[in-house]
């Protein structure tokens, strides 16, 4: 797993082949095969290592208000570029990519329901806010922003508009 998780972050899951994978781990290929029945459940086992790490790594940011923790997130998720557009790309072809997907943006959105009424954001704008969350953190990923731009958007997640 190792192996495959820098492979696909250094060189992308496409251009990472079983043999080359087997290579750099020092086995043979079939022995990838004994622990993962392809390419797409090895993915998914690396992103639930990221995730386990990031999420126990999150945890530890409660002493930041909730916008420096939501950039926190995003610079986290642009470290795992590569895994992030993988996902992507193959989601609407890998059902076990899909399924994986849908579990997190449940975790996600899940957590981000909690943060928000443990900082007593009115119940009413609970689920809006979380979807306006999830789509500017998938923005932001799309396009790079500056850190002063990044806190200003995360900032203003938290305002109420005001006529």
């Amino acid at each position: 797993m190792a192996a495959a998780r820098t492979l696909f972050l250094q060189e992308g899951y496409e251009a990472t082949a079983i043999n080359r994978l087997a290579t750099t781990a020092g086995v043979a290929s079939n022995t990838i095969y004994w622990y993962f029945k392809d390419k797409d459940e090895l993915l998914v086992a690396i992103l639930n290592a990221e995730l386990t790490d990031r999420l126990n790594e999150y945890l530890l940011q409660t002493t930041q208000d909730f916008a420096e923790r939501l950039i926190w997130v995003v610079d986290q998720l642009q470290l795992a570029n590569r895994l992030v557009s993988t996902v992507h790309a193959r989601v609407s072809i890998s059902p076990e990519i899909h399924a994986w997907h849908e579990r997190f943006h449940l975790l996600v959105e899940s957590l981000l329901r909690l943060e928000l009424q443990k900082i007593g954001i009115a119940e009413a704008r609970i689920e809006a806010l979380v979807k306006i969350a999830v789509f500017t953190v998938e923005g932001m990923l799309a396009h790079p922003l500056t850190d002063i731009q990044k806190r200003a958007i995360c900032a203003e997640l938290l305002h109420p508009v005001h006529a």
